[in-house]
């Protein structure tokens, strides 16, 4: 087993349109007007950027994302991943009863040398830390649904 390899889902069940959702979530430089671990988002050009993440745990991810897929009919968003962690993150947002169901999918590699040293023992930190982060954004992003 690769102590440093990660796959994610997380389920996201949101009170609003597919269209709604998908327009809030390819918007990746207003993450963190409604995601509190999404420190900092900057787009390098149309298709890239850079962005800093801090849950839970004292230390700071640093990424470089170039979208993948953009396929608004759909509804999926996927950027492959360079930096701390280096692999892809994909969402699905589809109809779903009363609403949408947004699945984020995603395979990393921890590439961040402190994390790499902590693996074994850090695991389940980093998990939790993770489980943190992804519940946290789904709360900021239905109450970014609801203003807008």
């Amino acid at each position: 087993m690769d102590w440093c390899h990660y796959r994610f889902r997380s389920v996201w069940n949101l009170p609003a349109p597919p269209a709604d959702v998908f327009a809030a979530l390819e918007r990746a430089e207003d993450y963190p007007e409604w995601w509190p671990q999404v420190r900092a988002v900057t787009p390098v050009d149309e298709r890239s950027g850079t962005a800093r993440f801090r849950s839970l745990l004292p230390y700071d991810l640093y990424v470089t994302g170039e979208e993948r897929r953009r396929d608004p009919g759909g509804g999926i968003l996927e950027i492959a991943m360079t930096g701390d962690l280096e692999g892809w993150a994909r969402w699905t947002v589809m109809t779903a009863r009363g609403g949408t169901r947004a699945l984020y999918d995603q395979e990393v590699v921890v590439r961040k040398p402190l994390m790499r040293r902590l693996a074994v023992p850090g695991r389940p930190l980093f998990l939790l830390n993770h489980a943190l982060m992804m519940r946290a954004g789904e709360r900021g992003l239905r109450a970014y649904l609801r203003r807008s």
